[in-house]
């Protein structure tokens, strides 16, 4: 479906901010902003499991729509998960209630790399397109819509941890253990995320976020070789399909969280991403220094902040946006909103920003 066929865009501060454009104000929006802090998401998830929310695109509309009726932001984010991608490759994926994403069958050794299929992403993730294209038209031009994925080490990760670790040894060990088979598996998920990310933005995304979730557990040497040789490799790759479609590009934002400076530098200094996300751990001043003018900065205040006072926390948005500068900025937070955040404290966050 062409761009022009949604409803007009109203609010254009993130896509402004994310091409280095003058803004009136600083845009926010915040990550898992359609999630459990809301009692609205509650009742949806109480009728209904969680991949079956992302895998029907009225259920994912719905839920991607909810902050937007209660909050001032600048954005909306499809709902969905970054996993949809390793079930779509022939892992089964499971949410376990208190544990988060469970993996029953990881991949143990490279001999499982064979498990593995190469979905037909316009098929077998079409119920992410189709979630995109009816928000689109239901956001009736409010706000811009991200689209997102995982990226492949974070993805890879998983698939061999078979879930959350405070470690993530076993997938670690494989970088060390089976360099080339690494390197394989992470080509496979490569391919695969172009082809979702370029579906997405057919369906009509207006902004694209590669979550590199775990690069906290990569030393520089690590992410070199296994992180940025592939997000600068979606990223050129993604932006030449575009080109070759005839399709005009969106923004496009990494937000390696945990990495090291070192590490943020050479994405900043690659120019592949117009917008780097920062974890709450990064100094704004620092971030701004040694990132340099050209990159839009994301962040990154810590989402436990949000349990503050209500001045509080609306002091220190405006901190923050005094510390990032008004130029090339996109307030948020430093990781996802948690779970049992007051909707007060987010009131007063978005307050706060959008006062300076």
């Amino acid at each position: 479906m062409a761009q022009s066929d949604f409803p007009p865009l109203k609010n254009n501060l993130i896509l402004k901010a994310a091409r280095g454009e003058p803004l009136d104000h600083v845009p926010i929006w915040i990550m898992r902003q359609a999630g459990r802090y809301l009692p609205e998401f509650q009742e949806v998830r109480s009728k209904h499991k969680f991949f079956s929310v992302c895998q029907t695109p009225a259920l994912a509309c719905e839920v991607t729509l909810q902050p937007l009726r209660r909050f001032d932001l600048d954005a909306s984010i499809i709902f969905s998960d970054i996993l949809v991608i390793p079930q779509a490759m022939g892992l089964t994926v499971e949410m376990v209630p208190g544990m988060g994403p469970v993996i029953p069958k990881p991949l143990n050794d490279p001999s499982d790399l064979a498990r593995l299929v190469q979905p037909d992403v316009e098929k077998d993730l079409k119920y992410v397109g189709e979630a995109i294209t009816l928000t689109r038209h239901k956001l009736e031009g409010k706000v811009p819509l991200i689209g997102f994925t995982g990226a492949p080490w974070t993805l890879m990760s998983y698939m061999i941890q078979g879930g959350g670790s405070s470690t993530m040894i076993k997938a670690r060990a494989w970088l060390y253990k089976y360099p080339q088979d690494s390197h394989k598996l992470l080509q496979l998920i490569t391919n695969v995320i172009v082809d979702y990310l370029v579906m997405q933005v057919k369906a009509g995304a207006q902004m694209l976020q590669i979550f590199e979730s775990h690069a906290d557990f990569l030393n520089d040497e690590l992410f070199i070789n296994y992180s940025y040789k592939y997000l600068k490799e979606i990223s050129e790759n993604v932006r030449k399909r575009l080109t070759e479609e005839n399709i005009p590009e969106v923004p496009m934002t990494a937000f390696p969280k945990g990495a090291t400076m070192n590490s943020l530098e050479m994405l900043s200094k690659s120019k592949t991403y117009e917008v780097l996300g920062l974890d709450w751990t990064v100094d704004p001043m620092e971030a701004r220094k040694r990132l340099g003018p050209d990159v839009t900065l994301q962040g990154n205040l810590d989402p436990c902040a949000l349990y503050a006072s209500e001045e509080e926390i609306m002091n220190r948005g405006r901190d923050m946006v005094m510390k990032f500068g008004k130029t090339r900025y996109i307030a948020n937070l430093g990781h996802g909103i948690s779970p049992d955040t007051p909707i007060k404290s987010v009131e007063a966050l978005i307050k706060g920003v959008h006062s300076v």
